[in-house]
């Protein structure tokens, strides 16, 4: 099926188009003309879900429930034309795209089904005790309210789950917060066509037209419209160090502060430990290059480090990568300037001092194929730049001499999403001295499996300490999230009549 982009805004229940316009630059098949985002248009968006907050943060558990599904059975009626445009516009393969598209469904109806059962407001009740001496205790209870109109920004590398409909978005309407969107002009047609599908859902549920909005493109000062506007309460964004911590800024030096819920980066070591090493080190390398090379590397939880043990088996494990990795083709990345990126990146880790090439390769213009790299556990020390992630399918190896050189390596970490150990029974004592630094580094630790691929569920954790996240105790995946957009808010001794229908 195709999809001819209208190349209009959502604002309010209505498509908005601007004199400003941009091109798409896809991957495959023509560009299209799309309307351009001001600041004017971004207030307007946030008048609008100001005003719809008045009865949307005050409506039922069950009829927000049956927006996300409304929601989701949207999204899937244009299946085939969301496909279409994606892969046109990204360069991803047709199975991603429609993988993508069922998480992004899947967790709408998860955090339906998560907000019918209550158990996230946290609700709490001290009766009175009016004859307690020394002095009467007053009648308490608690419960989490939806804190107001949340800003998203759409990412580059998950143009379904991470964008437009995806987490941030369903976990905030789940919260009773009304959306405005920020759509990420790597693939404005996605994200005009799923907004067509949020909004048929919001006109067929007869809530508040304010309740979502979609503004696409325009310069840096959109952005910033967005998160300075003083009806906005809280921000998600998943994207660049550079531009999540600008926002972060901006949010931070408003007149009243807003959390800003930024997912900036991660290299996502890997500890593979010796007993390890030495009975399935090929295996691991092999996984390891499948898992790097995934998307053409383009995931937040890419595993783009492996520290060993230097040895013979760390030159078997190094040997094995780069026969896994060697016969990659190289593969569309989401964006020129994505690609550019990479290379850069390359040329860093390739330009630092003590690092020695494995396996290069030729990648030009939007493609990517696949690096590798090793040095020493002191090199790695000595150069925090090497820390850094490099987004696409580059993999490092850090040689440590002994034990006590992988523990300050894992010292030296920044804050991560991920952190994995590989290991066997004979490792569990130099596993039991790694995790409590991989506890205070990671917001996910694994054993035995490489990080891509995020289950959407109640237990997962997809954050982590700075620069991996701006805020360490949340989470952007999983039904924990939604707590970024609520508050708790106690109520003492209110007549029954007064309280919040999740309390009577």
């Amino acid at each position: 099926m195709t999809h001819i982009p209208h190349g209009a805004h959502w604002i309010a229940g209505e498509k908005i188009t601007t004199d400003a316009r941009f091109d798409s630059t896809p991957a495959t098949g023509p560009s299209h003309a799309f309307s351009a985002g001001t600041p004017d248009l971004v207030a307007r968006a946030c008048a609008a879900a100001e005003e719809a907050f008045w009865t949307f943060g005050y409506s039922s558990r069950d009829d927000r429930a049956r927006l996300l599904e409304a929601i989701a059975d949207e999204i899937e009626a244009r299946a085939a034309a969301i496909t279409a445009i994606g892969t046109a516009e990204t360069g991803l393969p047709e199975a991603r795209l429609n993988g993508e598209r069922g998480r992004t469904t899947g967790q709408l109806r998860l955090f339906a089904d998560h907000i019918r059962k209550g158990d996230y407001l946290d609700r709490r009740h001290d009766p009175a005790l009016p004859d307690r001496q020394p002095a009467p205790r007053p009648e308490l209870r608690m419960v989490q309210r939806p804190i107001g109109p949340v800003a998203v920004f759409g990412a580059s590398n998950f143009p379904l789950a991470f964008s437009t409909a995806g987490g941030d978005t369903a976990a905030a309407l789940a919260a009773g917060c009304p959306v405005v969107v920020k759509g990420h002009s790597a693939h404005p047609g996605t994200g005009e066509i799923v907004a067509d599908a949020v909004s048929a859902a919001v006109a067929a549920c007869g809530l508040h037209p304010g309740v979502f909005s979609l503004v696409q493109g325009g310069k840096r000062d959109v952005g910033e419209a967005l998160v300075t506007d003083p009806r906005i309460k809280a921000v998600g964004f998943t994207g660049s160090l550079s531009g999540g911590r600008a926002l972060f800024n901006l949010c931070a030096a408003r007149p009243e502060p807003i959390p800003f819920f930024g997912e900036l980066g991660s290299v996502n070591p890997m500890f593979v430990l010796p007993d390890a090493l030495a009975a399935r080190g090929d295996a691991i390398a092999q996984g390891w290059a499948g898992s790097l090379t995934m998307g053409a590397g383009q995931f937040c939880t890419n595993p783009g480090i492996a520290v060993v043990v230097d040895g013979p088996e760390a030159e078997a494990f190094t040997a094995a990568a780069k026969a896994a990795l060697d016969p990659e083709a190289a593969q569309t990345m989401l964006t020129d300037g994505i690609a550019a990126a990479y290379r850069e990146g390359r040329d860093r880790v390739a330009g630092t001092e003590g690092v020695r090439a494995v396996l290069t390769s030729v990648c030009d213009r939007r493609n990517a194929t696949p690096y590798l790299f090793e040095t020493t556990a002191g090199a790695w020390l000595a150069n925090h730049a090497l820390g850094e992630e490099v987004f696409g399918p580059l993999g490092l190896i850090v040689r440590a001499r002994d034990a006590d050189e992988m523990r300050a390596v894992a010292h030296s970490l920044d804050g991560q999403l991920t952190c994995t150990l590989h290991l066997e029974a004979g490792d569990t004592a130099l596993a039991r001295e790694l995790m409590p630094i991989l506890e205070r580094k990671a917001g996910r630790i694994l054993a035995n499996g490489f990080p891509t691929g995020v289950e959407v569920a109640d237990s997962m954790v997809h954050g982590g300490p700075y620069p991996a996240s701006t805020n360490f105790g949340a989470t952007s995946v999983g039904t924990l999230s939604i707590r970024r957009f609520l508050r708790p808010v106690c109520y003492q001794n209110l007549p029954e009549d007064l309280l919040p229908e999740d309390l009577r």
